[in-house]
């Protein structure tokens, strides 16, 4: 006989009228009668928190549909009541219908226009931060620049300087053994430069070794490299001193160059404490959106309520920025959908072929995510994940498709190409201009990036109660009647808060440095 589940909060949630599965929002045991929109329907086995329950039987081969879209077809007959995942759905292949521009949405309006307390930079664009850099050109000078970041960790200087928010290092794995003026030489190098002139960084220092491909002369020599401009102190400008480059082969070695380099820094922070926070129009916000440690509740909960933000954020005249390529497979039509014209929604297509090609190169398939933590978490196969990744990006126009790392220079609702491995595609969201970045989780990811302060969501509660000390908001109180739009205000509310300096999580914990990871897409030579 069936136990009937009490009145509380729903047991499962059926996301669109036409979808056959349903959401347990908490544990169902086996047995339980489980109310969906008018049905009342038994679990054939016990279900968890984030997993689906098929609400009406599935014929073998039939359509699995969520969010109203295709996330898999059924391996075998799947009656109602059934747990459903990876032991009874396959990936197939389908045709996707991209309609270019086809349900391009209005442009949304404010209801009133946001300011935050922000630092803007000659160029126009608004920091967040107010950082000084150390700048590894190589991984051969990675552990100089962190000793030179290091001797800035105790703070002491804070009181002479207290509109500066810190010195921190830029190390990687790369700089070398790559082809010069190839596709990961001019990459690594839009990324170093992309946080040289990020808003959020008042001043740099770069530290190579030498000999490198990627050397710190080249990269000061390329276009990418620009200066931020001046610092201003009682509105008039003040030069600031030109960015120092340091070769450890010609300083003479580790100590010298460590010694030269914090002298550098030390000259660069009277310039960067002149900056002051002055009121600034939500406008300059450029927002990266970013899922990790996904689960079944990502795509119910914190992912429409951030979608929710991003449409406020594009109200206000800023850019919101969805990525990660292989996380949007599947349901990467109902974004061409949105385009602004046929040639954006080819754009992102040709960025999916592209994937297509490059995974095929070392036989692998861009369908092979979910990762093992995801479908743990009910996730069950890339068309789920990607549907649910792609409610981030809210319902505006998408006004154009952006190349990994390039700099973000308009407004509105933009695609950037990154891989699906977090600290990969924020690096390059960061090194495109964003000033805050957001991430979801469902599973509790704890990562953070310096410059630019990450809000962490977590998607369900439960999460949020083990993970207190590293989320900064609880969207799970979706599942417990909570509306999305509600939430999503809240968050963007947030948004602007850490904007204007307050802390997030990731930044309490000193979280930021290790995480920068540029996207290597060649050989090590």
């Amino acid at each position: 006989m069936a136990t009937a589940i009490g009145d509380r909060a729903p047991a499962a949630v059926r996301l669109r009228e036409s979808d056959n599965v349903a959401v347990a929002a908490r544990g169902i045991p086996q047995g339980a009668a489980v109310p969906v929109d008018g049905l009342e329907v038994e679990a054939r086995g016990p279900i968890r928190p984030g997993h689906k329950m098929a609400v009406v039987d599935i014929p073998e081969g039939a359509p699995v549909l969520k969010y109203g879209q295709i996330i898999g077809f059924a391996s075998v007959a799947i009656p109602a009541g059934t747990w459903v995942h990876v032991h009874n759905v396959r990936a197939d292949l389908f045709e996707r219908d991209y309609a270019f521009a086809s349900e391009r949405p209005e442009a949304p309006v404010a209801d009133r226009l946001r300011t935050f307390p922000g630092f803007l930079r000659p160029d126009g664009r608004v920091g967040t931060r107010n950082y000084l850099a150390v700048i590894s050109t190589v991984n051969c000078s990675a552990s100089v620049s962190k000793y030179v970041a290091d001797r800035f960790r105790d703070g002491s200087w804070k009181r002479e300087y207290p509109n500066l928010d810190g010195v921190f290092a830029i190390t990687h794995k790369g700089g070398c053994g790559l082809q010069f003026e190839g596709p990961d030489h001019r990459q690594l190098q839009r990324v170093l430069a992309g946080f040289a002139n990020h808003p959020n960084v008042a001043g740099y220092v770069l530290i190579g070794l030498g000999c490198e491909v990627g050397f710190a002369g080249h990269l000061v020599e390329s276009r990418d490299l620009v200066t931020l401009g001046s610092a201003r102190e009682g509105g008039r400008p003040v030069d600031p001193a030109r960015p120092r480059v340091l070769n450890i082969q010609e300083e003479g070695g580790i100590a010298r160059t460590v010694e030269a380099a914090v002298e550098a820094v030390h000259r660069l922070m009277p310039a960067a404490n002149d900056w002051r926070r002055t009121e600034q129009p939500a406008s300059k916000l450029v927002v990266g959106l970013e899922c990790g440690g996904s689960d079944g509740n990502s795509g119910v909960t914190a992912n429409p309520a951030l979608g929710v933000a991003a449409d406020l954020i594009v109200a206000q005249g800023g850019s919101a920025v969805l990525a990660e390529t292989p996380e949007i497979y599947g349901a990467e039509h109902l974004l061409t959908r949105r385009a602004v014209s046929e040639e954006v929604g080819r754009k992102l297509v040709d960025r999916i072929k592209w994937w297509e090609w490059y995974t095929g190169v070392f036989g692998a398939e861009i369908n092979n995510n979910p990762s093992p933590g995801n479908k743990e978490g009910g996730l069950t196969t890339i068309y789920e994940k990607s549907l649910g990744a792609v409610a981030k990006g809210g319902s505006t126009a998408l006004v154009d498709v952006l190349g990994y790392a390039e700099p973000i220079t308009r407004p509105g609702f933009l695609f950037m190409d990154t891989p699906g491995y977090d600290p990969v595609s924020l690096t390059g969201l960061a090194a495109g201009g964003c000033n805050v970045l957001v991430f979801t989780t469902g599973r509790g990811s704890v990562s953070g990036l310096k410059p630019t302060p990450t809000v962490k969501v977590a998607t369900n509660t439960p999460m949020y109660d083990r993970l207190r000390e590293d989320m900064d908001l609880d969207a799970g109180t979706v599942l417990a009647g909570e509306p999305v739009e509600s939430v999503g205000r809240r968050l963007f509310d947030l948004i602007l808060d850490v904007a204007g300096g307050s802390q997030t999580r990731s930044e309490s914990a000193g979280v930021g440095e290790e995480e920068f990871a540029p996207w290597s897409i060649g050989p090590t030579l």
